[in-house]
């Protein structure tokens, strides 16, 4: 089994965002990723629940969206009805990170924390238990093209024992500096997922990058 691609549509051209959206669907994306940036919790922003209306209407690939947000509990109900499949919300930016991952399981919704590279695993061991992803942050959050932090290996590593030792089925996400070299890396350490934004829509063949992706991790 190799890594599941998630393409993050942040780094699609604007203007041609369903033909984008539809190259790299049949190129095989396991997901899109949906960056949702409030210019509060990251400096940029990004995408409202218009958007990920929109993209449900012209994709069956599931939308993993991620809130970048102050106090993201606040939105969840209202991306949970433009489509979402599943919803992150960031570790840092809620001090009821409890309360936001209930909300969303409530929805019926898949759910995910997400960390910063600076956060330490063991801040979200408390709320394992109740969800579908983690996405460990590769990268500081806000701006895309950035370089994959190597130190965040060991935080996969981490993660990833806990999930075999305590036998949750969670997947591990990484976003971030994603390319066929750091793809391997994580995957190596645990990653299941990969978000891939500049590497896959980067104009000149996103199939070949993915289907990149999907060989440098196969078993």
């Amino acid at each position: 089994m190799s890594i599941k691609v998630a393409p993050s549509v942040l780094a699609a051209d604007y203007m041609n965002l369903q033909r984008d959206v539809e190259l790299a669907e049949q190129a095989g994306a396991d997901l899109f990723h949906v960056d949702i940036m409030d210019g509060m919790f990251v400096p940029s922003i990004a995408y409202g629940p218009g958007w990920v209306k929109g993209l449900n209407e012209i994709t069956d690939v599931p939308l993993d969206v991620h809130l970048m947000v102050e106090q993201p509990e606040r939105f969840v109900e209202e991306f949970a009805d433009a489509g979402a499949d599943i919803i992150g919300v960031q570790y840092e930016a809620t001090q009821h990170i409890h309360r936001a991952l209930q909300m969303i399981k409530n929805k019926g919704v898949k759910a995910e924390v997400v960390i910063n590279p600076g956060t330490a695993v063991e801040l979200i061991e408390p709320v394992l238990d109740m969800v579908d992803q983690v996405l460990i942050m590769t990268v500081n959050p806000g701006f895309g093209g950035q370089k994959f932090l190597p130190s965040t290996l060991k935080k996969i590593e981490q993660l990833a024992a806990i999930k075999r030792e305590q036998g949750y089925d969670f997947d591990i996400e990484i976003d971030g500096g994603a390319n066929d070299e750091t793809t391997k890396l994580a995957f190596d350490a645990g990653a299941t997922v990969a978000v891939a934004g500049s590497y896959v829509f980067d104009k000149v063949d996103p199939a070949a990058k993915i289907a990149r992706l999907k060989e440098v991790t196969a078993d």
